[in-house]
């Protein structure tokens, strides 16, 4: 792992403005999948700030970075998987109530740092991570403590997709296509959404919204700002769908998996309860 300090003209004053003292850890992705942008984030991280950059070789050395940051506000380039790598370490070690991300998004999975305010834009996001403003989100944690950053959604258990790995490998890709393409020419295809649907009971707040006997086709549970409150949305397969506000959501059932952030699936249990904790973690943003 690299690691080089890079003094800044500006110093930290008294007024309350986030430190300078910035620890910039590059995820190994981001610098195969786009170089010149993680160029261009370090030389406008480093113009402005006193920073370390680290460029670790996979995750043991990513987290190794994080963890010996000291006082420097760590600075995550790379994608929504390292986003939700790096909040995820410091959940685990206890640490993120302290902590203040800011993150510079590179590569092709970055919609859900979009969809939490970060700017597209490189400059831009340096510019934020430097200048902008620390914002308490919420975060759903499950029974097993896993972290969801921007929502999670549990889609039928004949959906192929659901099953598919986030890791990056192109094959596992081609084999998802491949069976959603098989699926949708046999004869199950013309089945109807009951069968398709899953059998999960679902329950917000101890309240049961769908039981086992109504099959659904699709359960989303996103934080709704920094409330403490998640907006949990089941699509049954029969009947209008249903929309409430909860802190706590338990699904029960045969096995199932579940799509976080769009990134990482989870899964196949039987039982999962997520909680929303409120302004649990803080990111840097315009």
């Amino acid at each position: 792992m690299a690691a080089l300090d890079h003094p800044s003209d500006r110093a930290d004053g008294a007024s309350g403005r986030l430190s300078r003292q910035l620890l910039v850890i590059v995820d190994p992705l981001a610098m195969r999948a786009d170089g010149e942008s993680v160029r261009i984030a370090k030389d406008v991280l480093c113009a402005g700030s006193t920073a370390k950059v680290c460029l670790p070789d996979g995750p043991a050395e990513f987290a190794k970075a994080l963890a010996k940051r000291g006082a420097r506000r760590p600075v995550v380039v790379g994608d929504d998987r390292a986003l939700l790598r790096a909040v995820s370490l410091l959940h685990r070690d206890r640490e993120l109530a302290d902590a203040v991300f800011s993150m510079v998004p590179v590569g092709s999975a970055v919609s859900l740092a979009h969809s939490l305010g970060v700017p597209a834009g490189t400059v831009e996001a340096a510019r934020s991570a430097l200048d902008g403003s620390p914002r308490r989100l919420d975060l759903l944690v499950d029974d097993s403590d896993g972290v969801v950053l921007g929502g999670l959604r549990i889609p039928p258990i004949a959906d192929p997709s659901a099953a598919e790995p986030q890791d990056g490998r192109p094959w596992w890709r081609t084999c998802g296509s491949l069976v959603r393409n098989l699926a949708a020419r046999s004869p199950r295809g013309a089945e109807s959404d009951e069968t398709q649907a899953a059998r999960l009971r679902i329950e917000a707040d101890g309240t049961t919204l769908v039981d086992l006997d109504q099959p659904v086709r699709g359960v989303s549970v996103t934080p709704c700002g920094g409330d403490g409150i998640a907006r949990v949305e089941v699509r049954r397969a029969t009947g209008a769908a249903i929309s409430v506000r909860a802190h706590t959501v338990t699904v029960t059932g045969a096995d199932f998996r579940y799509r976080a952030d769009q990134v990482r699936i989870g899964g196949p249990v039987r039982r999962r309860t997520w909680s929303v904790r409120a302004g649990a973690w803080a990111l840097v943003l315009p």
